[in-house]
């Protein structure tokens, strides 16, 4: 009797409901803030949400959601999470969690699904869920019986922490309801380590006897928290630090080793000086192919150098450019080793001559950049002018994300940070309608930062409805519209190689800054350079949810996928008026 009645005690197992279950372990993985739009397959749950400490953020539309997700996560280092109605409220999330999948942010997107009992008789807002999210995400797991909705709740949210990127979770709406005893799990954290001593002690040795190592710091060391390892690393070595492509914040700008970020109008300082080197230490990167392509009509990519390359994922290490060295690491934990072991193997006193070489080529980028043409128009900004000017007021403290498009991707040259993470952009998936959505995550997961969203007018037609979010949920995000009147990255495509002929690329635009105000919000319309910084300045001090609408001129940006295009060929009699000038 004594020792039943110990057990009893002993036991943590608690009755209660599957929606008590989900949300109480939602609450054991320190979830605080959710984005998505409420629906009757998980409203049992979400009532609870007040009750258990966790904001609901409504939003406009489901892949906002997913995008502000994505945003939170990757500024607060947590998960990031997002839920909403079985059917078209899951495939609304597929191209966010898509871009979070590539930018290895840990979403927890949360799929209600149709009733178990009712699946395949196609019923309302019924779809086979899970498929869909196959190839974008790091897990799925699908509850099976409401007794496992905290033990499979939990695993999803350890999951995406463990493996770095977005995992699914698929819920019959009928297993929120009924009565289980349950304990709540405990989450899993698993350490990191620095890598293999052996691969560390060889790649030790290589950057021993290099004559110019340069240094390629990737978004793994932002995410790793590793930038102060990092700058060790650099400093004991005098090597240069480029940043990978759009993670610009992974080593400071300040920094008299700080080269700039590769890839799309990137810095030229930075590629004419890994072009030098003799070995790269691809450091928390996969090194992926379009940030390493030729720009400026410049193959700076060395060709001869020793590449080691670290991350955390060993199926990325080899996959892209061939390496001497692969490392599976925490690329912190990496660099704090290869540091020890340097100190340990040689005495290395700065390089003075390199670093001075590398203030050179700074000098001389920094020098072309303020030169390079960008003529204003009588009520109408040069768009690098304006991209100066941006940078100039920006807060040092501000979090920035970016859209894809023309004069978005040209900002590449002129956004510099301090600290991390502190840059956000869709990565290698490159979708319209990102940078708006990961500002307003980004702000709610560091409401104390500014948020500043660059987005063409193009993409802003694809977000814009969020800033009724931001009013009705008291977000002060910034959203600065590059108002052109046309979708430059592809006009720019039919200027080289289609003769001038603009299919579906000019637009026709209604005033962004009185739309903004009809919403609620502050809305600002710029058509001077010298008006720039007033406004920026000005609608950080407002703390309240502000447009910019920055009216720029035409001018457009080299082509964004040259690599990828031909030149178009006409056979057909009908086409032949097309050809003579492009064949």
């Amino acid at each position: 009797m004594t020792e039943a009645k110990n057990l009893a005690v002993q036991s943590s197992k608690v009755r209660m409901t599957p929606s008590e279950a989900f949300v109480e372990t939602l609450r054991a993985q320190g979830v605080k803030d959710t984005f998505g739009i409420v629906g009757s397959a998980y409203m049992d749950a979400h009532d609870l949400f007040p009750l258990a400490g966790i904001r609901f953020v409504s939003v406009a539309h489901e892949q906002n959601a997913a995008h502000m997700a994505d945003g939170y996560s990757r500024v607060t280092g947590k998960h990031g999470v997002c839920i909403a109605q079985n059917g078209p409220g899951a495939t609304n999330f597929v191209t966010a969690i898509a871009a979070a999948y590539w930018a290895h942010s840990p979403v927890v997107c949360i799929t209600p699904e149709s009733g178990s009992l009712t699946m395949g008789l196609g019923g309302f807002q019924e779809t086979e869920q899970m498929p869909i999210f196959s190839k974008i995400t790091k897990w799925q797991v699908h509850v099976n019986a409401p007794s496992r909705m905290a033990e499979l709740t939990s695993r999803a949210f350890d999951i995406a922490m463990q493996e770095r990127g977005p995992v699914q979770l698929n819920i019959p709406r009928d297993y929120f309801y009924g009565d289980i005893e349950v304990e709540i799990p405990k989450p899993i954290r698993i350490e990191g380590s620095a890598g293999g001593p052996e691969s560390l002690d060889a790649a030790a040795a290589l950057l021993a006897k290099a004559k110019f190592p340069v240094i390629l710091s990737g978004g793994g060391v932002v995410m790793a928290n590793g930038i102060k390892e990092c700058v060790a690393l650099a400093e004991y070595l005098s090597a240069p630090v480029v940043n990978s492509y759009l993670h610009n914040d992974s080593f400071p700008t300040s920094h008299a080793l700080a080269c700039g970020p590769l890839g799309y109008m990137g810095s030229k300082a930075a590629m004419r000086l890994i072009n030098k080197a003799d070995v790269v230490l691809a450091l928390g990167s996969r090194l992926g192919p379009f940030g390493t392509l030729p720009q400026y009509s410049f193959d700076y990519w060395p060709k001869d150098a020793r590449i080691i390359q670290i991350d955390n994922n060993p199926r990325v290490l080899g996959l892209v450019k061939k390496i001497s060295l692969g490392i599976c690491g925490d690329a912190k934990l990496a660099a704090a080793g290869l540091l020890a072991r340097l100190k340990a193997k040689v005495r290395l006193a700065p390089d003075k001559a390199r670093i001075a070489a590398i203030g050179k080529e700074k000098k001389a980028w920094a020098e072309e950049l303020a030169k390079w043409p960008s003529p204003n128009e009588e009520t109408r900004i040069g768009p690098r002018q304006a991209l100066a000017a941006l940078a100039r007021a920006k807060p040092k403290n501000a979090i920035v994300s970016t859209d894809i498009g023309n004069v978005s991707s040209v900002s590449n040259s002129y956004l510099h940070f301090d600290q991390a993470p502190s840059f956000l952009a869709a990565m290698a998936f490159g979708n319209c309608g990102y940078a708006y959505p990961a500002a307003i995550g980004a702000k709610v997961g560091c409401p104390d930062r500014p948020a500043i969203a660059y987005v063409g007018d193009g993409a802003w037609g694809m977000s814009l409805a969020e800033v009724m979010t931001c009013v009705r949920e008291n977000i002060p995000a910034i959203a600065v519209v590059f108002n052109n009147g046309q979708w430059g990255a592809e006009k720019k495509n039919q200027v080289d190689y289609f003769d001038n002929r603009f299919l579906g690329t000019n637009l026709k635009n209604p005033n962004f800054a009185d739309v903004a105000k009809a919403m609620g919000a502050q809305g600002m319309t710029v058509g001077r350079v010298d008006d720039i910084e007033d406004a920026l300045r000005s609608a950080v001090r407002s703390n309240k949810p502000t447009v910019i609408n920055l009216v720029l001129t035409q001018e457009l940006g080299d082509p964004f996928r040259r690599d990828a295009f031909k030149p178009p060929r006409r056979l057909l009699p009908r086409y032949k008026k097309y050809s003579a000038k492009n064949v």
